[in-house]
């Protein structure tokens, strides 16, 4: 109780000062910076009232396509940077819009291509950011020499390309749920394209064609009619159709559907290739549950730890939605689960203050106090330190998916398979909460009760006996499927459960929410058949041949306890969060019409297994 209220006390004290009028404490200042190509790009300067020769400051920037609203000198911001603890420690806060977007001149494009800077005016957001940053320590009076950058999601990857712009004066970057490759992550999950996203793309796809203080693009919005988030989706029809009526001359939306492999189009927009030569410290965040960009921010640390050995690399994943560490609301919950108090307060506190106060104001060339990896058990709900991730100490473990419906470490003898049913006109609900449709995109379903689905004959599970001692997965996760269809196309979606004990107790905060034998999703991942063999070239599958579909899901840190149940659920369609994979197999499946939509008979061999990484 002595520390709930001492944690109180602390989120009340940091609140009212992050209330406080900023123009008592801060002065403002907007500028065009000029980049190399003479395109010059609108950014705010927000600087301590105190700074002086003999008191300067660091600078902490963020880069957005959002909006560095308000505009206007006069006009400030209600609080400032990252968190509340380096608002109040003072820094030199820089806020920009990047090329194309509101105040800034040029034209946007999405994921900007890393290039090879074979002449000064070639540019990207890497020399974006090296020419802003070169301003900046140039003409801001008495500022230290320091800069870092950070941003989360579209600005995560702003600051995850910028990380390449190795300017002197850059010591600290926090890429926060980034995307790093945009046919794995964000609009698609290994090629998948993401339905749920389909209201969105006003934000993204329509270019502005003067300076613009807001949102330009509001009036292509598509509108609610009913609370059923469902029923937009049901009645829209096919992805083509949708796109025909709503997004002619949406021209990202147009990108999306005429690159339906992973081409030179989408190649150039993976971030990963590039991730080399890096000489600062980088601390990439992300969410467990974030069901917008999971695999970025894993990637991106592993990419930078495999090809930078000797940086100051850091990985922090903590039970969070997207950007859900920004923000605390005391009692942390994502959907109905409770995962403890006051989570990002201690993310804030502890890590992130930490991270930016080292490399910014004390010294930068000496690693922080903080461990390799930051990472939060979502099953024993507890925060762990690891030297590496995945963790050295770790072992693989086979779960293989017996016909009789067992999960075992064994598989059975007998060559038997599992079969199941399923009709791409009828395709199986991702979520019930069918409210939530009606956002732009979705959130809570990375860790909702799967109860619904286990009826259907779409839906294939693999459950093992209540567990007699606790097992914790900890690192990566590979689904090895051996599948047959009597279709030519199919998709695999896999679902890593965590089966609660008959008995579980209620939650006091949430009434109407049964926990008893909660079926709470952990990971789950989409394979599309048509990419087994390479994402560039797809292939049809051939009607009732024993196929192979290897894929990864997402890395893991989850202790399943004893008394519960793990469960894998297969399935083909998961609506409206996935495109409908018409099972046909087609050059292009977003130009699938009705006709094209058909049903198929799929088998789920025992040697099927999910390979993952346990710690003891």
């Amino acid at each position: 109780m002595k520390r709930t209220i001492t944690t109180i006390l602390l989120l009340l004290s940091v609140s009212l000062f992050a209330q406080e009028d900023t123009k008592t404490i801060y002065d403002k200042k907007e500028v065009y910076i000029e980049m190399r190509d003479g395109t010059k790009l609108f950014t705010a300067i927000y600087t301590p009232k105190d700074i002086s020769k003999d008191n300067k400051y660091p600078i902490l920037m963020q880069r957005t396509c959002y909006s560095i609203a308000p505009y206007g000198d006069e006009i400030f911001k209600k609080s400032l940077g990252p968190n509340v603890f380096l608002l109040k420690d003072k820094y030199i806060f820089v806020y920009q819009d990047v090329r194309g977007r509101y105040m800034s001149e040029g034209v946007f494009t999405n994921m900007t291509p890393q290039v090879a800077h074979k002449t000064n005016k070639d540019i990207d957001e890497s020399t974006d950011t090296y020419d802003t940053i070169d301003w900046l320590i140039k003409n801001i009076k008495n500022n230290n020499g320091k800069v870092g950058q950070y941003g989360t999601s579209y600005p995560g990857f702003y600051t995850a390309a910028g990380v390449l712009a190795n300017h002197p004066a850059l010591v600290a970057s926090s890429p926060q749920a980034p995307i790093s490759d945009f046919f794995f992550d964000d609009f698609h999950h290994n090629g998948a394209f993401l339905m749920r996203y389909f209201k969105i793309f006003p934000v993204f796809g329509v270019q502005k064609t003067k300076a613009e203080n807001k949102e330009w693009y509001s009036d292509q919005g598509i509108k609610t009619t009913s609370k059923d988030g469902s029923i937009f989706y049901n009645e829209m029809g096919t992805l083509k159709e949708g796109v025909d009526k709503y997004y002619k001359n949406n021209f990202f939306m147009q990108e999306m559907v005429s690159h339906p492999s992973y081409d030179e189009f989408w190649q150039s927009r993976n971030l990963l290739p590039h991730l080399k030569g890096i000489n600062h410290a980088v601390m990439t965040v992300g969410g467990w549950f974030d069901a917008e960009d999971l695999a970025g921010p894993l990637n991106i640390y592993k990419t930078i730890e495999k090809n930078n050995p000797k940086a100051k690399n850091t990985i922090v994943m903590g039970p969070f939605s997207h950007g859900g560490w920004s923000r605390d609301s005391g009692k942390h919950f994502h959907n109905d689960i409770y995962f403890g108090d006051s989570i990002a307060t201690f993310y804030q506190k502890n890590i992130e203050y930490k991270f930016f106060n080292h490399y910014l104001k004390e010294k930068s060339k000496d690693a922080a106090a903080l461990p390799e990896a930051y990472m939060f058990d979502t099953g024993k709900k507890e925060w762990h330190e690891f030297a590496s991730w995945p963790p050295k100490e770790s072992s693989k473990l086979n779960f293989y998916f017996n016909s009789n419906g067992k999960l075992a470490s064994e598989k059975s003898a007998n060559g038997a398979y599992t079969e199941y049913y399923s009709d791409a006109n009828k395709p199986v609900p991702f979520s019930i909460n069918y409210a939530e449709y009606n956002g732009s995109t979705p959130r809570n379903y990375m860790s909702e009760d799967q109860r619904f689905a286990l009826s259907r004959p779409d839906v294939v599970s693999f459950t093992t006996d209540y567990l007699t001692d606790d097992i914790t997965l900890a690192g990566e996760i590979m689904a090895k499927l051996k599948i047959a269809t009597t279709a030519t196309d199919a998709d695999f979606i896999v679902k890593l459960i965590d089966i609660y004990p008959a008995d579980e107790p209620q939650n006091k905060d949430k009434p109407n929410v049964l926990y008893a034998n909660y079926h709470q999703m952990v990971r789950s991942e989409v394979m599309p058949a048509r990419f087994r063999n390479s994402f560039e070239k797809p292939e049809p599958l051939t009607p009732n041949k024993t196929t192979a579909v290897n894929f990864r899901l997402q890395d893991v840190l989850h202790t399943f306890k004893k008394g519960h149940k793990i469960q894998i659920q297969i399935q083909s369609t998961w609506y409206p969060l996935i495109a409908v994979n018409p099972q046909n197999f087609l050059e292009n499946p977003y130009l699938a019409k009705k006709e094209d939509y058909t049903k198929a008979f799929i088998k789920i061999f025992d040697e099927s297994h999910l390979e993952v990484e346990i710690i003891k």
